[in-house]
């Protein structure tokens, strides 16, 4: 009898080691995301030191990816050669520059008035540093920006037109939430301002679209003009998770933010 109480121990431990290697952790209150769900899920994702920096820290992840899911959809858009914006989009909401306290090269540049907050906070935290940011070209539509990339196929030919400018559709610019700071060239990387806002425009939600290096990942040779605005929930997980590069993470967005927003539990 004694043997078969044993033996039955034994069992019933095995059953708990089987249950407990098996079992699943949810990683995060406000989803239903265990650790094998996100495993699974993001592995696939062709930057294993980014998927790696994920799995690290789970729960802070899901904790940042909750407080980006909130932020109006278009700050993410994935916007480069492949996505398109099409012909019809316009931002409803755009503003013109010269009614803010906002140095700009042309009277007739807008963004959108969304951002404006957050970007005269940081040009004014620019003035306390003596830096002085000057805005030389911001939101072009559709039509606009195919003149644009006319104009560069004709002086450049197209292949190296395509390096420097996005085809109609495809620029940043039809945001609305992307800006060029003067002057718009590579003499520009030499500047104190673009050392300042190296170091603080992700304070602001402010992201460099095409940095030194990285021409193969966004199409684009290096600009370190172009900023387009993400919010600031978006560029501290770019910086925290996705190695301060923002192509990497709105294409992890594009392709992964249906799977985080099914399983965000309801909030009643």
């Amino acid at each position: 009898m004694l043997r078969l109480i044993r033996i039955f121990g034994i069992l019933l431990f095995g059953v708990f080691l089987i249950m407990m290697c098996t079992s699943e952790t949810v990683l995060h209150p406000d989803f239903t995301i265990t650790d094998k769900m996100l495993n699974e899920y993001i592995k696939e994702f062709p930057h294993p030191d980014i998927t790696e920096k994920i799995l690290a820290n789970p729960k802070e992840f899901l904790e940042s990816i909750k407080a980006v899911i909130a932020l109006p959809p278009e700050f993410l858009f994935l916007v480069d050669k492949q996505h398109s914006l099409g012909e019809a989009y316009e931002p409803e909401d755009l503003e013109n520059l010269q009614h803010y306290s906002i140095k700009t090269t042309k009277k007739s540049l807008t963004l959108r008035s969304v951002i404006l907050d957050d970007l005269t906070t940081m040009i004014d935290a620019a003035k306390k540093e003596n830096i002085d940011l000057v805005i030389a070209s911001a939101y072009r539509s559709y039509t606009y920006q195919a003149q644009v990339y006319g104009y560069w196929v004709k002086q450049l030919g197209e292949e190296q037109a395509d390096r420097e400018s996005a085809k109609p559709g495809h620029s940043q610019h039809q945001l609305g939430t992307t800006l060029d700071f003067y002057p718009i060239d590579d003499s520009f990387a030499q500047t104190d301002e673009s050392e300042w806002l190296l170091m603080h425009a992700s304070d602001y939600g402010f992201s460099l679209s095409y940095p030194e290096g990285y021409e193969d990942v966004t199409g684009y040779k290096y600009e370190p003009w172009h900023y387009r605005y993400v919010g600031k929930e978006t560029t501290q997980m770019i910086d925290s998770y996705f190695m301060g590069i923002q192509q990497f993470f709105l294409e992890f967005y594009s392709g992964y933010a249906d799977f985080f927003k099914t399983h965000l539990k309801e909030k009643t």
